[in-house]
């Protein structure tokens, strides 16, 4: 008997992770969006839940809607939000990378992951003008992912604190874009692909202290940290109250701290208040690393 109803949970995201610009992501194990997706006679979307208001219902202007469309199949999609918008948590990416991993389950497609991230990161350049592939990647993959070309190198490291802060700021992903140099020095460039390196092989081993020190970067950060009030308070008391690194999480406004488990909950009263000194509302999401995309039922 064929699926004509399928619901996944999708994870938030996060991308670059500092040196690691459009080529690192991590999946969190919260917040999340659930997908509902439903056999139907023509592309449809609603949309409930948090920022469900400013979310478009048009299938050519949402991205779960041109990744139905993509795939030329007809369905019904609910989009029940729990990632908050324009976040840099992977707000667009999560719905077109569910409705990708949906759509192979429903129809029996026989697609790779590594075809889903593709088919999922063109429904995303609707929402950031490129295709990119480091926030739907881990989205389906889950864990911690690696973007190069057309390969993705998943790494599944284990009990890795994840602290997410999200002021009430707006920084659209194409402004986070556009004010990035087309080029930067030699020694900017070396310093970066040692973060980046660093960065890997902190995960293999799953050493938080060596994540933590890789998130350090250069030009981009600094570029992008201009758009965030109160970015360096809330980056310099994170790291008092224990955080191993801290960096903003894709284009942000989001800020990740990375952490020993038990460590949380305090890092993230330190980056709320931080916030909060600097006349910003903010909302910490205590998480990890997680899981990817997968059937409720």
């Amino acid at each position: 008997m064929g699926i004509d109803h399928l619901r996944i949970r999708v994870p938030a995201t996060s991308a670059n992770l500092g040196a690691g610009f459009d080529v690192f992501g991590i999946a969190l194990e919260d917040p999340f969006d659930i997908i509902e997706v439903k056999k139907s006679w023509k592309v449809q979307i609603k949309v409930t839940g948090r920022d469900s208001e400013y979310v478009p219902a048009d299938p050519q202007k949402n991205t779960a809607g041109i990744v139905a469309s993509k795939l030329n199949k007809p369905v019904k999609i609910t989009i029940h939000r729990g990632i908050p918008l324009s976040s840099g948590l992977g707000s667009s990416a999560a719905p077109a990378a569910g409705v990708a991993f949906a759509l192979n389950e429903m129809y029996d497609l026989g697609l790779s992951r590594e075809e889903l991230v593709q088919i999922a990161a063109e429904g995303e350049k609707i929402a950031s003008g490129a295709v990119h592939a480091d926030n739907v990647a881990p989205a389906i993959y889950g864990g911690f992912v690696i973007v190069h070309k057309n390969r993705i190198i998943p790494l599944m490291p284990e009990n890795i604190g994840i602290v997410a802060v999200h002021p009430e700021i707006i920084v659209s992903t194409r402004k986070a874009r556009a004010i990035l140099p087309g080029r930067i020095s030699l020694d900017d460039l070396s310093y970066n692909i040692g973060s980046a390196s660093s960065m890997v092989v902190g995960m293999i081993r799953g050493d938080i202290g060596l994540i933590g020190e890789s998130m350090e970067n250069r030009v981009i950060e600094d570029r992008r940290s201009r758009l965030i009030k109160g970015y360096a308070q809330v980056r310099r008391d994170a790291l008092k109250a224990g955080a191993a690194g801290v960096t903003i999480s894709g284009s942000g406004p989001t800020m990740i701290a990375v952490c020993r488990m038990d460590e949380r909950e305090r890092i993230a009263k330190a980056m709320t208040q931080a916030f909060s000194e600097n006349s910003t509302r903010s909302e910490a999401f205590i998480t990890t690393i997680g899981r990817g995309a997968e059937r409720l039922y």
